[in-house]
């Protein structure tokens, strides 16, 4: 994730430009030049003298048949570059001391290891929450909120070994019920794009997690919101959890992940120079949350 530094005097010729890039990177297709003109709100005049400047130094390509615009081979480059440098596991922990210093609660970046659900990291709050949990250990898959969100967003050759042994460890019901109704829960949870849980495991805690997606969809890691029922509302789409979400998708929006249906209401815009414009923007809508004496670090 990029620390955004204080905004000195600028370019402004560049910065058209980039809302150039941004319409075609928007776009995902090659695009008429009175279309790239519209949405980057310049004339279609401007946007040709752009266009050709971009052509010139390889980041635009033009098709001879149709003249069509789309990125080109040096757009390529910088994409890789970016891909090269990026580590997304530094970002999620960059990601979750804001997360917890913006809400005041405790925040875990889990991955999926090789005995499920696992901890890298673990901001504490404000105030103390009772729960017991630290780097390295691990969550049930089917009985805490980031371990329903991995079985709901992996494939069942991934979870449902663990799945089984849990239900094998003596939950109470048929399994048969217990099979149907999870798979009720994870169909739920890919629908809202968040799991939650209510004084589960531990009375008066609540829970909401959120998935982190790479450019291809593959989830890398978990970032969970902890914190007393009185301060963490988790209850249908509450606020406190689409917020969760929305942090959570912008994130998803550095790794290169790119929704299939941008236009859904429910979810945050996704800006195309990184994540901290737009969470200053969240942060300004997080009206639930009390805001919390920063800590030093």
């Amino acid at each position: 994730m990029i620390k955004r530094l204080p905004e000195g005097r600028g370019v402004q010729s560049i910065e058209v430009g980039g809302r150039l890039l941004a319409a075609m990177v928007e776009l995902g297709k090659p695009a008429m030049l009175r279309d790239l003109a519209a949405m980057a709100k310049v004339t279609s005049a401007q946007a040709h003298a752009y266009l050709v400047s971009f052509r010139k130094i390889g980041l635009v390509d033009q098709d001879a048949a149709s003249g069509r615009y789309l990125l080109g081979p040096f757009a390529l480059q910088l994409g890789l570059t970016r891909m090269r440098e990026h580590v997304p596991l530094r970002m999620a922990s960059q990601a979750a001391v804001e997360l917890a210093a913006e809400t005041g609660l405790m925040v875990t970046v889990t991955v999926w290891g090789s005995h499920g659900p696992t901890i890298i990291d673990v901001e504490e709050s404000v105030r103390p929450v009772h729960v017991n949990l630290r780097v390295g250990a691990g969550y049930t898959v089917t009985g805490t909120a980031t371990g329903r969100l991995f079985a709901a967003f992996l494939p069942e050759e991934i979870v449902g070994p663990l799945i089984e042994k849990e239900l094998d460890a003596g939950r109470s019901g048929p399994a048969r019920q217990q099979r149907e109704r999870m798979a009720a829960d994870f169909d739920e949870i890919r629908r809202r794009g968040f799991a939650t849980t209510e004084g589960i495991p531990v009375p008066g805690i609540n829970a909401v997690s959120a998935p982190v997606l790479d450019h291809s969809g593959q989830v890398q890691f978990a970032i969970t919101l902890i914190g007393p029922a009185a301060d963490l509302i988790v209850k249908g789409d509450s606020e406190q959890a689409l917020f969760v979400r929305r942090f959570a998708e912008n994130l998803s929006a550095n790794l290169g992940f790119r929704p299939e249906r941008p236009g859904d209401d429910a979810a945050a815009p996704i800006l195309p120079f990184g994540f901290g414009r737009m969470r200053a923007d969240l942060v300004e809508r997080a009206l639930p949350f009390a805001r919390p004496t920063r800590r030093s670090r």
